[in-house]
């Protein structure tokens, strides 16, 4: 099992990023997945810095640690033309430390062009399409595609990756995982749940790599960690399809004010006991995720990162 760490874009400034980035790798993370976002869920996490420019200084500042996407929509704000050019620039500059992570979006940050926002079925039409576009553009060769959702013209990656840029897909229902499992080359995934794992693998993804998000907040006290969780991501008690439809942060803001504080954290490891970060980390470990990444929620990344460096990874 490998031990990752959230780089939140929503939570925080570009400069800041590119820091926490390598504080993960000296803390002893060996992987790090960046969020890719053009708007942030509510207004008090207050940051959304465009992805591909932070990665490129992330790259600067690293030397070992792997960096995902997690996730980037390549279907509707992005063409999956551009994306495939920018994801094989950030393997040029990451050679065998990056992966794409891809899934079907949300309308809070596809919208802001004025495209329409399709039903699901259809976007996950679309991002299939999309990977074989990408994939056909990293082979350097020039590329023409007539498709259902995409056209290209004409069109080649001159600065091609020397190897296939691994593909993780977002899933959750049993259509996308069937996706995940038959195109993806691993999967990314938010539920401690054996059927998530097993449908995947049925689908085709049988020893492909199995990757989850852990939510914790460090704190010198629970009561504090559970202030700040409600404060920076009341999301976390926002459920089923509205995650995915709602198109601005104070639409996430009015359905999270609904949410009882203690419901909205009731899924997050809070405080400060090591134990309590350990066993919902090793629920997901034991649901069959083997690369977890850990998110630690609100500004006290350094406090978080001396507490993971000494009382938690260790023990993992």
């Amino acid at each position: 099992m490998e031990i990752g760490y959230k780089i939140s874009s929503e939570e925080h400034a570009a400069p800041d990023l590119v820091r926490q980035a390598r504080r993960a790798e000296e803390a002893g993370f060996t992987f790090a997945a960046i969020s890719d976002h053009y708007h942030p869920w509510t207004d008090a996490q207050g940051h959304a810095p465009f992805v591909w420019g932070v990665i490129g200084a992330i790259a600067q500042v690293t030397e070992r640690l792997r960096v995902l996407t997690g996730v980037t929509c390549p279907t509707v704000r992005i063409h999956p033309a551009i994306v495939a050019h920018a994801a094989a620039t950030a393997a040029a500059l990451l050679p065998g430390r990056f992966e794409l992570g891809v899934g079907t979006g949300e309308n809070l940050n596809e919208h802001v062009l004025g495209d329409h926002w399709p039903p699901v079925r259809k976007r996950l039409e679309m991002l299939e399409e999309a990977i074989d576009v990408m994939r056909q553009l990293w082979s350097g060769k020039l590329t023409t595609h007539y498709g259902r959702h995409y056209t290209v013209e004409n069109a080649r990656v001159y600065d091609a990756p020397e190897r296939p840029i691994p593909v993780m897909v977002a899933a959750s229902g049993e259509r996308s995982l069937e996706l995940a499992g038959r195109v993806g080359d691993g999967l990314i995934a938010l539920a401690p749940s054996d059927d998530v794992v097993e449908t995947f693998e049925r689908s085709g993804g049988a020893g492909k790599p199995r990757h989850a998000e852990v939510t914790v907040c460090w704190a010198r006290d629970e009561r504090s960690a559970k202030e700040t969780s409600y404060r920076y991501w009341p999301i976390a008690g926002v459920e089923g399809q509205l995650m995915q439809e709602l198109p601005l942060p104070a639409h996430f803001e009015q359905a999270a004010s609904m949410i009882d504080p203690d419901d909205a954290t009731e899924t997050i490891a809070l405080g400060p006991d090591p134990e309590t970060h350990l066993a919902v980390i090793r629920k997901f470990a034991d649901a069959g995720y083997d690369r977890i990444w850990v998110h630690q929620i609100g500004p006290d990344q350094d406090g978080f990162f001396d507490f993971y460096e000494s009382e938690v990874l260790p023990k993992l």
